[in-house]
């Protein structure tokens, strides 16, 4: 009777054993994510900080569609994320680098308020870029962000090129955009042609 309980927990235990074995073969931070090649869902979200401490050149809102054409950054944290502390300021320089060019960066608040986001940023000394809110964490969930930080990149064609789960360094940020900043979008069978010559 013992060889049956043996041989039963033995069926049991190997199966186990062996889907634990592969699970420490995976990076944890590496959660597939059905958006790179497809259209980034669009949103557009009011603005709580601006590119500048004084507040000049801050805009209401950001509609993601109409910077189609040219590459975008979003960049999805929260003032109580310790991994965000690590990557800001990288894209706070980057972010600045590219300022008034054909590269754009955006900060999306995850699952936080207004008044700790701008508090946070305050202390991380400034942010280069449009800090947006997003109530109810609804482009986080048509983005499938599984927590913070995560960030995507937007080529020209207005499709998800990329998305790193983590914390982001330079020369990731760096490598994506110039990769994405060389291909030029398609023209689409709905743009209006140039007029025939008589």
């Amino acid at each position: 009777m013992d060889w049956r309980r043996s041989t039963f927990g033995a069926a049991i235990a190997i199966p186990v054993i062996a889907l634990l074995a592969f699970g420490m073969t995976r990076d944890p931070r590496d959660i597939p994510s059905p958006l790179p090649g497809r259209d980034a869902p669009d949103f557009t979200l009011a603005s709580f900080g601006s590119a500048e401490p004084s507040g000049a050149g801050r805009a209401d809102s950001v509609h993601l569609g109409a910077l189609r054409g040219d590459v975008v950054v979003v960049n999805v944290w929260a003032s109580w994320c310790l991994a965000c502390r690590d990557e800001h300021p990288v894209l706070r320089e980057v972010g600045s680098r590219y300022a008034g060019t054909d590269v754009h960066f955006l900060g999306v608040l995850y699952n936080d308020n207004v008044n700790n986001g701008r508090r946070w940023i305050r202390e991380m000394g400034g942010q280069s870029y449009p800090a947006l809110e997003d109530p109810g964490a609804r482009t986080a969930i048509d983005y499938g962000v599984y927590g913070v930080p995560e960030t995507f990149f937007v080529g020209r064609d207005g499709r998800v090129a990329y998305k790193h789960t983590g914390p982001i360094t330079e020369s990731v940020l760096l490598a994506k955009i110039e990769e994405l900043r060389k291909v030029q979008p398609v023209a689409s069978a709905a743009s209006p042609r140039p007029p025939a010559s008589p």
